[in-house]
């Protein structure tokens, strides 16, 4: 059987990309409701479906120090409420196999993280629930190798795949993005999503704390929407500078609503 991305329900049948956008990890109670609130009132403007992404925690960080969460199940609920005000499905990934279940329970998709995307036991426990999988593409994998990852979900009955892109390293401290990787996932009958801002990090910098280039976000975007891409991955946050994890490089807020405008009209002119 061939994958087919997303099962009936979720809101990506239209003809234009689908966005996946929030925080990059809950920080308090309050906050992911503000940013979904706003993103979701631009992405109904727009015509552009929206599953609103926040982690529950941080567990790949450089420094021991770094902040990881309020706790996994407080951000959870925080995160399954969000969904239930705004009417949108969520998703939020996981960091290990016996954390899938967990996980499932508060979302509608789960997301398997770069790092983690050859792990077996990962993959196969997402599988496992029935959820949507959106698997990130390892920094060091190519496009044609992520076929194996789709055929560990799709071979424990589970269907519903989609792959993310998000750059491959370039040296110690940056990351560039293969843009003939996006039909060649494609290929495999899946849907693909561009993370537009974790392709912009700038990892292991000798202060431990991953670097980023924000300015950016929106020429990767145009790009990512000309090749054809079926949805987006965009971290936001009201206040990057002072965001708590990856503020180096997330789309300040309020900077969303003229970016997507943007592509919306390339998504239209490219069709």
């Amino acid at each position: 059987m061939l994958p087919t991305g997303l099962p009936a329900g979720f809101p990506t049948t239209s003809n234009n990309f689908f966005l996946l956008a929030g925080p990059c990890v809950v920080e308090n109670d309050t906050m992911p409701f503000d940013i979904a609130r706003k993103v979701n009132d631009i992405a109904r403007r727009l015509g552009i479906p929206y599953i609103f992404k926040a982690s529950y925690r941080k567990a790949n960080r450089s420094r021991r120090d770094s902040f990881m969460g309020i706790g996994d199940e407080l951000a959870l609920e925080v995160i399954r409420e969000v969904g239930k005000e705004l009417g949108i499905p969520t998703v939020t990934d996981f960091h290990s196999a016996p954390e899938a279940a967990m996980a499932a329970e508060y979302v509608d998709m789960l997301q398997v993280p770069a790092f983690l995307c050859r792990q077996t036991d990962i993959l196969e426990a997402a599988a496992a629930t029935g959820k949507p999988v959106n698997i990130k593409k390892g920094q060091f994998l190519s496009a044609q190798s992520m076929k194996f990852a789709v055929e560990k979900v799709t071979s424990c009955g589970n269907q519903h795949v989609l792959l993310t892109e998000r750059g491959t390293t370039f040296g110690y401290q940056d990351l560039v993005i293969d843009y003939r990787g996006i039909p060649e996932m494609q290929a495999l009958r899946v849907p693909v999503v561009l993370d537009i801002t974790h392709s912009l990090q700038q990892p292991n910098q000798t202060s431990g704390v991953t670097g980023g280039q924000p300015a950016l976000i929106a020429t990767v975007a145009k790009a990512g929407i000309a090749v054809g891409v079926d949805g987006i991955f965009i971290e936001t946050h009201p206040d990057p500078a002072n965001a708590k994890s990856d503020g180096a490089n997330m789309l300040q807020l309020d900077k969303l609503e003229e970016l997507l405008e943007r592509l919306v009209k390339i998504r239209k002119a490219a069709v």
